[in-house]
């Protein structure tokens, strides 16, 4: 079966504009929540790690007449800096159409993500805050909005269930692929401010007042980020018949599951989250993971389990029960939070955590994490304050839903 390589890499994130300050960020590992610019944003908690005013694009607007929200403008600019460095298309200017490079657009897919989509659309025309628009926009319009633009013919299409959807996103991407149907898969998720989801998570009472801190003692929840990373999926003959000058790595395996429990909550064994790990990890060849005696999630192998970037969101429930079933599977592996950097990025958390996982392949380093306090004793996982050499060839990649959806990725080096 042909491997599914990544080649190219977008992202507009709480750290700035491009995939560039996204690892610059992981290194610098000081980031913090603000209070959200919108005076109707009357909760307890109205905290969010958000995309720097300067690198918020400026439009497009609209596409085709249709009016594009923050989520969809956000989904774009990952999209272009993604298909431009992989070589597919020169970069354009905003709101222009690429000009690809050899590339059959009927061979070209999109799968996208998100949770909230362009609801900011909505939630500006219900109070006023915004001028009624003459037309209809649907809330979920990124997919078709990034492969209008891209003019990809093949399959276009949106993934929501909810914090497992970019995962699920770029599952069905390679799986797009590896049955013949596309060459080329731009997947990966967006997520933008929502006064709604905001207002939803206080109600629950699942925020942190002070910041995102998964697995740790004092952890009173999550705390929500916006941005969009995008992944350039390609088969590797593909790849290779085009020259393609980078790739980052492969997505090795994938396993789904759902716990079948309840709404909300994560179903309190793990049974069905380590079902999903095994599969992914399987999958790829990472070793046979038989338990906690296994050594193939240790990382001391140079074909082995390298690093975790776990779901971790600062619940108390999800982190314990992710905990303890990473301590049973992939014992002593270094886990790297990237929901502590840039908050729980709903829709698009997959995406973020496939986009880190990318890099640090590529770069054979994982950064340090950004220190979120005494850990708890509950979580049993490896949290490195420094920076270290990689010691694996695979990145495990977790990603968890309301209504118990999940999904496990793993990522290896690319081949020589």
């Amino acid at each position: 079966m042909d491997d599914v390589l990544v080649t190219g890499l977008g992202a507009l994130s709480p750290l700035g504009a491009g995939t560039d300050a996204f690892w610059r960020g992981m290194h610098k590992a000081d980031t913090a929540p603000s209070r959200v610019p919108d005076p109707l944003a009357h909760m307890d908690h109205p905290l969010m790690y958000l995309v720097p005013e300067a690198d918020i694009p400026d439009g497009p607007e609209e596409q085709d007449g249709l009016p594009l929200g923050r989520g969809s403008r956000f989904a774009l600019a990952a999209a272009r800096e993604a298909v431009a460095d992989a070589g597919l298309a020169a970069l354009p200017g905003p709101g222009e159409r690429p000009e690809a490079k050899g590339l059959d657009p009927r061979r070209v897919a999109v799968a996208l993500s998100t949770g909230m989509g362009d609801t900011d659309l909505h939630e500006g025309w219900w109070t006023g805050a915004a001028p009624a628009s003459g037309r209809w926009a649907p809330p979920f319009p990124l997919a078709s909005v990034v492969g209008g633009w891209f003019g990809a013919q093949g399959v276009n299409t949106c993934v929501s269930n909810a914090c497992a959807a970019s995962g699920y996103a770029l599952s069905v991407g390679a799986d797009l692929i590896r049955a013949g149907e596309a060459d080329v898969v731009i997947a990966g998720g967006a997520e933008a401010y929502s006064r709604v989801a905001l207002a939803c998570f206080n109600r629950l009472g699942a925020i942190d007042p002070e910041r995102c801190r998964p697995f740790a003692a004092e952890r009173r929840g999550t705390v929500f980020g916006e941005g969009a990373a995008v992944l350039v999926l390609e088969s590797a003959t593909h790849a290779r018949a085009r020259g393609a000058r980078t790739v980052y790595g492969r997505l090795a395996g994938a396993g789904w599951s759902c716990d079948a429990y309840h709404a909300t909550a994560p179903e309190p064994s793990g049974e069905q989250i380590e079902r999903a790990m095994r599969e992914a990890l399987r999958e790829a060849g990472a070793g046979t993971v038989t338990g906690a005696e296994s050594g193939a999630g240790s990382g001391s192998g140079s074909g082995g389990l390298g690093f975790v970037i776990p779901h971790g969101t600062g619940t108390e429930l999800n982190d314990v029960v992710e905990s303890r079933v990473l301590d049973a599977l992939t014992p002593r592996t270094p886990l790297y939070s990237v929901k502590a950097l840039i908050g729980h990025t709903g829709g698009a958390a997959g995406a973020f955590a496939a986009l880190a996982a990318s890099l640090v392949l590529h770069h054979r380093t994982l950064p340090p994490n950004v220190p979120v306090g005494e850990r708890d004793p509950e979580c049993a996982v490896s949290l490195p304050s420094g920076s270290a050499p990689m010691t694996g060839a695979y990145g495990l990649v977790n990603a968890y839903a309301f209504g118990g959806n999940n999904i496990s990725l793993v990522f290896g080096e690319a081949a020589a």
